[in-house]
C-alpha cells in the first residue's frame, strides 16, 4: 500500500471524520492502522498560511476514518534513530 498515490483508494470513500486522532470505532492510534492513504492533492491553508492534509486510515477493526494532518499528536510520530 502506497500512501502518497495519487488516486484515493476505494476503501476512502467510506471515511467518517475523526475529531480525536484515532479511530471513532474502537480508539486504535493511527500506528495500528492496517493501511493509509494521505490526500496530499488537495491541502487546505490555516490561518498562519501553513498546509494541512486531509490522512486516511484503514483500522485493523474494520473503520474507516480520517483526520487533519495538523491535529496529529506529537506521540503519533515516529522517529528513525540515526547511527
Amino acid at each position: 500500500m502506497d500512501a502518497f498515490v495519487p488516486i484515493p483508494p476505494e476503501w476512502t470513500n467510506k471515511a467518517t471524520h475523526a475529531y480525536e486522532f484515532c479511530c471513532p470505532n474502537c480508539h486504535s492510534s493511527s500506528l495500528e492502522a492496517e493501511k493509509v492513504w494521505l490526500n496530499r492533492r488537495s491541502p487546505v491553508l490555516t490561518e498562519d498560511r501553513r498546509r494541512k492534509w486531509q490522512e486516511f486510515y484503514y483500522c485493523h477493526c474494520g473503520s474507516v476514518w480520517w483526520a487533519w494532518s495538523s491535529d496529529r499528536p506529537p506521540k503519533d510520530i515516529t522517529t528513525v534513530p540515526i547511527d
